[in-house]
Parts: structure tokens; C-alpha cells; sequence
């Protein structure tokens, strides 16, 4: 039996990481396997935490899973780094690497749930709000998300924006909705879980509606610790161990020579430091 390694970013919100922590033992009970989950930052535990207890139960072949939304550097790179040094933590250990949550139809259909509850309409723009990356692949992965919900949902619209590191911001995009002339949106955040940043997203979504009071603003619930998602990080599963890992490359821009980004084709990857992982500390 290979044992599933769930890898998360982390984040600093405590109900976020509880979040996380429970969705773990979700799969758990999708597989019959073991499965353990760890952060490679802000969180505990740390992802060598977790590798650590999967060898020390005996594994010797891992196959790891990105819990994130879109591909960017952290999925990219941060999490294969952080793999390769606990190969060499564990001599002996392999590990298969499968790919990020994506775009999946079962995405879709969770995010047309939160907008119904949301109170969402035909009349209704929607707001997609993702994270940011300084990576331009990674954003346009929500332009397509937020394509394919105004191609698949009963609303008047679909526009986008980024909580931090790229542009359109939150306000900007609401502001563009309410030139468009909606009357009434319902800001729909693209994160797995509660945490720091989609708390902001809906403290910048008040202000705006309180600044417009004739846009009528509502904000969506994240994806959440759901049955649905489970299953979904159970196929990315499979597909790692099956190597039917159909990544995105065409305009990766550690592959690619993007304007503006030429300097990063072929960068070093290096993983990312936890505060709780004293072996290799901080190198400042």
C-alpha cells in the first residue's frame, strides 16, 4: 500500500489550518491507504513531519498531492524541493509527485454551489477572487476558471481579480462590475479554506458596498472541507501513481521564456524553510 502525502501551503489563520487538518482525515476515509498531510510553511505540522511518520510506519514509496488550487511556484516548485530533500532525509524513500486541483469540473460545480447559497441569480456578476502569483500562468488559471463558470452558470456575468501580487485587486474588480453595471454581485473567493486572505477578500468587499450603496455586494463561502473535493484529491491520487500526470508546461515560466520573465526559465528550485524544521534552519 502507498501511502498518500497531502502537501499544504499553510497560513497563519488557526481555523484555517484546522481546516486543512480535518480535511485530511476526510480522504482518510475515501482511501485504504495511509494518509497523513503537513504544511511547507506557517502551519503545523510540517510537511517532514508527516513524510516523517509515514516512513517510520514503514513506507518506502510515497505519492504526494499539491492541495492547491493553480499551479504556481509552490506547487511548481516549493513542494518537488521539499520531496527531494526528504528522499535524502530518508534514504531509500521514493515519492511520485501528481498535480494540483485545477480547473476540475468538481471545482466547478462546488463553486456554483457557493454561489447559490450565496443567493446568486441570473441577474447576479460575479466577482472570482484568487489569490495572486507573481506567476503569470497561475493567473491566468482563474481568468479560465472564472471563463468557464460564466459559460456554465445561469449569472449575467463572470469577472475576476487577485487578493494580492497581481492586478486587479478585489475593489478594482468590483469596481469594474458596477461600470459594467451590476447592481448586484456576489464576490466568489477561489480558496480551499478560510484563512487570512479570504478574510480580506470579504473586508474589502464590505467596504466597497459600503462605499457603492447602490451595488448590492454578497461574498460566497470558500470551497470547504467537503465529500466532493475528498474524492476529487482521491483521483489526483491515482493519477500519480497510474503517471498519467497531464501538467500544464506550454507556458510555464520555468519552461518558457514569458516576456518579462525570461530570467526565470530553468531557475533553481529551493524548498521552502518551516519554523518548526530545526535540521535545516533558516539560512539568515
Amino acid at each position: 500500500m502507498i501511502p498518500l502525502l497531502i502537501a499544504g501551503h499553510g497560513t497563519a489563520d488557526a481555523e484555517g489550518a484546522a481546516q486543512f487538518r480535518q480535511f485530511v482525515k476526510r480522504v482518510a476515509g475515501h482511501l485504504e491507504v495511509p494518509v497523513a498531510g503537513g504544511f511547507i510553511e506557517l502551519s503545523p505540522p510540517p510537511l517532514t513531519e508527516a513524510v516523517t511518520g509515514l516512513v517510520r510506519d514503514g513506507a518506502r514509496r510515497l505519492a504526494a498531492v499539491p492541495l492547491m488550487l493553480v499551479a504556481a511556484g509552490h506547487a511548481k516548485g516549493d513542494i518537488p524541493a521539499a520531496l527531494a530533500r526528504e528522499r535524502s532525509r530518508h534514504p531509500g524513500l521514493s515519492t511520485v509527485y501528481g498535480r494540483p486541483i485545477g480547473p476540475h469540473p468538481t471545482v466547478l460545480a462546488l463553486l456554483r454551489d457557493r454561489l447559490a447559497e450565496a443567493g446568486a441569480h441570473a441577474e447576479t456578476t460575479v466577482l472570482l477572487v484568487g489569490r495572486g502569483s507573481t506567476d503569470p500562468d497561475a493567473n491566468a488559471e482563474v481568468a479560465k476558471v472564472a471563463r468557464l463558470l460564466a459559460e456554465t452558470t445561469d449569472v449575467a456575468g463572470v469577472e475576476y481579480a487577485f487578493v494580492s501580487l497581481a492586478a486587479p485587486d478585489t475593489v478594482a474588480g468590483l469596481e469594474r462590475c458596477r461600470l459594467l453595471g451590476a447592481r448586484h454581485v456576489v464576490v466568489l473567493p477561489y480558496f480551499l479554506f478560510t484563512g487570512v486572505l479570504p478574510r480580506r477578500v470579504a473586508q474589502h468587499a464590505e467596504s466597497f458596498a459600503q462605499a457603492q450603496p447602490g451595488v448590492r455586494v454578497g461574498v460566497a463561502d470558500v470551497l470547504g472541507d467537503c465529500d466532493a473535493l475528498a474524492t476529487l484529491v482521491v483521483e489526483r491520487y491515482h493519477e500519480a501513481l497510474a503517471g498519467d500526470i497531464r501538467m500544464n508546461c506550454d507556458t510555464c515560466l520555468y519552461r518558457v521564456a514569458l516576456p518579462g520573465h525570461d530570467h526565470r526559465v530553468g531557475a533553481a528550485q529551493t524548498p521552502h524553510d518551516h519554523p518548526h524544521d530545526h535540521v535545516h534552519p533558516h539560512p539568515h
